[in-house]
């Protein structure tokens, strides 16, 4: 789908702010309310807007403690990516899941209430997922940065 200035304002806009009535979002980019609804729904319909969310605190809910985890599968079994991939949706520890280029084959974000929780879910869950070669682990200690759910839209 090719996106005109216009499509860049809206979605720069909703990225910024979801709650945006339509009447405002419309006065911010200058359409008429009927038009940027239309536009809002098309950019819905193409896939380009996924979805809407109230971003919450983690540590205000009692989740003090976020780990990147790096973790290599031993690749004898068949079936062993596909093991993983259902194994791990399964874990509500774990926030976000990558499949990685480099030594180790998946990078975890994994969100736990301390470190006795993150503990028990490394060794008594994690780890315990046949074929299983090496598990590390990289505590956050402060997060400087967060904008996974920004697209930079400047370009466009």
């Amino acid at each position: 789908m090719q996106l005109d200035a216009i499509d860049c304002r809206i979605l720069s806009a909703l990225q910024h702010n979801a709650r945006l009535s339509n009447q405002d979002l419309a006065d911010q980019v200058a359409l008429s309310p009927s038009a940027c609804l239309r536009r809002v729904r098309a950019l819905e319909s193409q896939g380009l807007i996924r979805g809407y969310h109230a971003q919450l605190d983690p540590a205000l809910l009692g989740y003090e403690l976020e780990a990147i985890v790096h973790v290599t599968l031993d690749r004898a079994r068949e079936d062993w990516h596909e093991d993983f991939m259902n194994r791990i949706q399964q874990f509500e520890e774990i926030a976000a899941a990558y499949i990685v280029a480099g030594p180790s084959n998946y990078v975890l974000h994994v969100r736990c209430r301390n470190l006795a929780a993150f503990s028990g879910f490394i060794v008594e869950r994690l780890n315990r997922i046949p074929g299983m070669r090496d598990i590390c682990s990289y505590i956050v200690m402060r997060t400087l940065k967060d904008q996974r759910w920004e697209v930079p839209l400047d370009g466009k």
